[in-house]
């Protein structure tokens, strides 16, 4: 059980609204908003959304509240995934700047500070540090980084660096530049009417982030500034369904719909698409078989022909392993 420090006064003005979307998380949350309060010589406001939790998310977040004015607990009516629990904080927190954290997640106490201080010198609308993915919450577990393993400085992601920077056949095991979680300048969110998309519960920073790109957004990308990630085997980010994958493609296909993006960006969306698509059907082809809807398999069928090779190939590779297992058992039971 987590104890809370006595609650403090009135804090000066936030410089950043860190936004926790939380469902059953009452295990890792209050690491989580500590790690915010920790955070030095930056005010801070903390909005934790809780997203209809069937445990003790929302006490604990009633808990860290209680104690530090400086957190505000919001409670979705039902749950509605991150990117809704996410646009319900960016529109009560106030702040200039803004940053979400994942509930399992923390950070070290001088990451803000770095992030805004590189933010107002640059004039970036958006400062990614590349994070720490870590695979248990003990203090001295091993730490990799996500995107680079070497150095880089500071250095301008464009557009097509971003999309190409998602690809699973390049950047796979949740290395895509998706993960990151930058700090984000307010006034270009509200100036370009950005919002998560709701109805995504996979790869909604992906769609975010890549439109305020193709908006012109300025993209800053730096060393890891202490965002630590908790990767853990049963974790939501990990956890996906057909149309999870089938709202991603489309994402895709309004993107490739922007103005003023060149043939060479769209290209490298619509290489992100196919990926996407490629997942999107199989998966939805195993439900289809399961379900013994042939109508809906069928209609999978009705893609690029890239797609159809792939589960052609992915189908043929089934049989192949199944027949392979048949055999197997008729051959052991052989005198």
């Amino acid at each position: 059980m987590t104890t809370w420090p006595s609650k403090m006064s009135e804090a000066p003005a936030p410089e950043v609204a860190v936004i926790i979307a939380a469902w059953n998380a009452e295990a890792t949350l209050a690491a989580a908003i500590s790690s915010v309060l920790a955070q030095h010589e930056v005010h801070v406001e903390v909005f934790v959304i809780d997203d209809a939790s069937t445990d003790a998310t929302r006490t604990v977040a009633e808990c860290a509240a209680a104690a530090d004015t400086r957190v505000t607990v919001v409670a979705q009516p039902q749950n509605a995934g991150p990117a809704a629990a996410r646009n319900r904080g960016l529109d009560v927190s106030h702040a200039p700047y803004l940053t979400v954290l994942d509930s399992d997640d923390t950070m070290t106490p001088w990451r803000l500070r770095r992030l805004v201080n590189i933010a107002r010198e640059g004039d970036w609308d958006f400062v990614a540090d590349d994070l720490y993915k870590v695979s248990s919450d003990t203090p001295d577990a091993p730490r990799t980084r996500l995107w680079s393993q070497t150095e880089i400085g500071q250095v301008t992601i464009t557009f097509e660096q971003f999309v190409r920077g998602n690809l699973q056949a390049h950047h796979g095991g949740r290395g895509e530049m998706g993960f990151l979680k930058p700090l984000m300048k307010r006034d270009f969110l509200e100036r370009q009417g950005l919002r998560y998309a709701e109805n995504m519960r996979l790869g909604e920073d992906y769609a975010l982030y890549a439109t305020a790109l193709a908006k012109g957004a300025k993209f800053c990308l730096t060393d890891p500034l202490g965002y630590v990630a908790l990767v853990r085997p049963g974790s939501l980010s990990g956890q996906h369904c057909a149309a999870d994958l089938g709202a991603l493609a489309a994402a895709d296909k309004r993107l490739r719909d922007e103005p003023g993006l060149t043939s060479a960006e769209r290209r490298s969306v619509r290489i992100h698409e196919i990926e996407t698509q490629k997942r999107w059907l199989w998966m939805r082809l195993i439900e289809a078989v399961k379900a013994r809807d042939f109508r809906d398999g069928l209609r999978c069928f009705v893609a690029p022909p890239v797609v159809v090779a792939h589960l052609v190939r992915s189908l043929g590779e089934q049989v192949w392993l199944r027949s392979g297992s048949v055999m197997r058992i008729v051959f052991s039971k052989q005198p």
